[in-house]
């Protein structure tokens, strides 16, 4: 299968994603414990990925799995980033209001450009780094409101704290995502394989967070395996799906492609769902959503097409108009 497939597959998945989300809402909250969703779909991935490995293995030759423990420790560090950076998300908005934070959370794409370049040694060249701001700008443009007012003034009227974690959140990001890269690349290990692993650790950290919640919550509510499916309707198996067909996506794309092609598939998702919003739901469109669609576009096309459409270079002298030049040098 071809990556620019696999992107435009997880750009629809993950624009849909916010959409069924909202649509599992009821009188505008949750009646079902969002915190389940994650578990569930890291099962739901760990399910898949181990019936695509179980047939692997019923061929020949068998795919190859590397089992030692040094290989197999290194699986929990993704989760243990993420578990990290949800933190520090809840931590930053504490501090900033939710568009600030939106924004703030845009910085991931140049981030994990940079990351990319020192942890990967994958080198861009330099139309591909102006390409990666673009689309920084882009997508920030799409998210800013009209500058009437206390609209503006509020991006920047919010402590240094929370400016300083909204960073450090963008770079937690950023280092999830290239550090999954480098593991899912580091070996010729089958896919599958490497998903289960990744897929075991993240059920059992989601379910550790669940543990934990009750705890937290004095088990007010009861354990959190008797409430699982507690307010579950169809939508909300389809968010679970969802997020569970994401995740699978991304890890293809982690070891068949890299994480710029993420980077430019979940942004422009999130575009996407501006525009579907439009029809769905209450939301306006604004003169900043088609600028910010127009600049991505542009981002676009200036990293992934060829440098020779983008730059008129001069055409090279043929060896017969050289020949004439040097005849006309010689008659002079």
């Amino acid at each position: 299968m071809q990556w620019y497939v696999v992107a435009s597959l997880l750009t629809v998945l993950t624009s849909s994603q916010g959409i069924l989300t909202t649509l599992s809402q009821s009188n505008g909250g949750y009646k079902y414990d969002y915190a389940t969703i994650p578990f569930l779909a890291e099962i739901f991935k760990l399910i898949v990925s181990s019936i695509f490995l179980w047939r692997e293995c019923k061929k020949s030759p068998p795919p190859r799995m590397t089992t030692e423990w040094k290989s197999v420790r290194l699986y929990p560090i993704p989760s243990i980033i993420y578990l990290i950076h949800n933190n520090v998300q809840f931590a930053t908005l504490t501090y900033v209001d939710t568009s600030t934070y939106q924004i703030l959370g845009n910085l991931k794409i140049v981030t994990t450009g940079i990351l990319f370049r020192l942890f990967l040694k994958r080198k861009l060249s330099t139309l591909q780094w102006m390409a990666i701001v673009l689309l920084a700008v882009g997508t920030t443009t799409s998210q800013v409101k009209g500058c009437g007012g206390a609209s503006c003034e509020s991006l920047f009227s919010s402590p240094i704290q929370g400016y300083m974690l909204g960073v450090l959140s963008a770079c937690l990001s950023a280092l999830a995502g290239v550090y999954t890269e480098f593991l899912m690349k580091k070996t010729n290990d089958s896919l599958y394989w490497q998903n289960v692993q990744l897929y075991t650790f993240g059920a059992i950290f989601n379910m550790a967070r669940l543990f934990a919640d009750d705890f937290r919550g004095g088990f007010e509510k009861g354990a959190w395996w008797e409430r699982l499916f507690n307010g579950y309707t169809i939508t909300t198996w389809l968010v679970v799906l969802n997020l569970g067909s994401t995740g699978l996506l991304v890890s293809w794309l982690m070891k068949y492609a890299d994480n710029i092609v993420k980077v430019y598939s979940t942004s422009m998702a999130m575009l996407l769902t501006m525009v579907l919003s439009v029809f769905l739901f209450t939301f306006k469109p604004t003169l900043q959503l088609f600028l910010g669609i127009i600049i991505c576009i542009m981002s676009l096309h200036m990293y992934f097409a060829p440098p020779t459409t983008l730059v008129d270079l001069p055409l090279k002298s043929t060896p017969v108009e050289v020949l004439v030049d040097r005849r006309t040098d010689t008659d002079s």
